[in-house]
């Protein structure tokens, strides 16, 4: 969607995720198309490595995805929500 290019620059799309997580996977693939066509930045964090609290806060809700450290979705990445989530502005 070149259309959406450049709407979302400056914002960062966070997914937590761990090594051999099929659904981490899928989810990544989403948020790559999806900030590619925006503008948007990715950035990934292995729950494995984070601290205690995280791991028992999020352990069971992998994938889990954040728009500017706000928690946006779990276990999968639904496009069209994470495209206005990131249109909205904040």
């Amino acid at each position: 969607m070149a259309e959406d290019a450049g709407a979302a620059a400056g914002r960062t799309v966070t997914l937590l995720s761990r090594s051999g997580c099929h659904l981490c996977e899928e989810a990544l693939e989403v948020v790559r198309r999806v900030c590619a066509d925006t503008g948007a930045r990715v950035e990934v964090r292995d729950l494995d490595a984070a601290p205690q609290a995280e791991r028992d806060d999020y352990w069971d809700k992998i994938p889990v995805t954040f728009v500017d450290g706000v928690q946006h979705d779990f276990w999968r990445v639904d496009e069209r929500r994470l495209r206005a989530a990131l249109a909205d502005g904040g």
